[in-house]
């Protein structure tokens, strides 16, 4: 199946990054993170969600296990800020290019300062969306925080 390429994807081409792409239906309307990843066929600990979110007018990217929930406190501590909330759906577009489902921690408007859980640092490979409702890339979690300069830390409710 030829796959049109996101801008995502051209980024991963562009700097020689080794991925996977996997495409998923999303008729139905079932795109939330653990459907994805049954439809995709991998466990959900390997597949992250990218969350966005923001204090004042700086924005953030978190990237969690689709399965978990951010921790906002930690969250703000990995940002360096007092406090953080979640960046409405409503402005995600017009911060990042992309809209909910779809949104992918490489190719957004700007790089903005990206955090990956730290259970992402053992892992071989994690999928995250490339981009757009439908389709998933999976690489390795280094080659990714190096994209987007991201630190790996701890950013999951327990």
């Amino acid at each position: 199946m030829q796959v049109t390429k996101t801008n995502a994807l051209r980024i991963l081409d562009a700097q020689g990054i080794t991925y996977a792409v996997h495409s998923y239906d999303n008729e139905e309307g079932m795109i939330h993170g653990t459907a994805v990843a049954d439809k995709i066929g991998l466990p959900p600990e390997t597949v992250f969600k990218t969350l966005v979110a923001h204090s004042g007018n700086r924005l953030y990217v978190f990237v969690i296990p689709v399965g978990e929930e951010l921790d906002l406190k930690k969250a703000a501590r990995a940002a360096g800020e007092k406090k953080i909330e979640m960046l409405p759906v409503k402005d995600l577009q017009k911060w990042t290019g992309y809209i909910r489902g779809g949104c992918s921690p490489v190719g957004m408007k700007k790089l903005y300062p990206t955090y990956i859980n730290s259970s992402a640092e053992v892992l071989e490979k994690i999928a995250v969306s490339a981009g757009r409702i439908g389709l998933q890339m999976e690489l390795s979690p280094q080659l990714l925080a190096g994209v987007v300069a991201a630190e790996f830390t701890d950013l999951i409710q327990l």
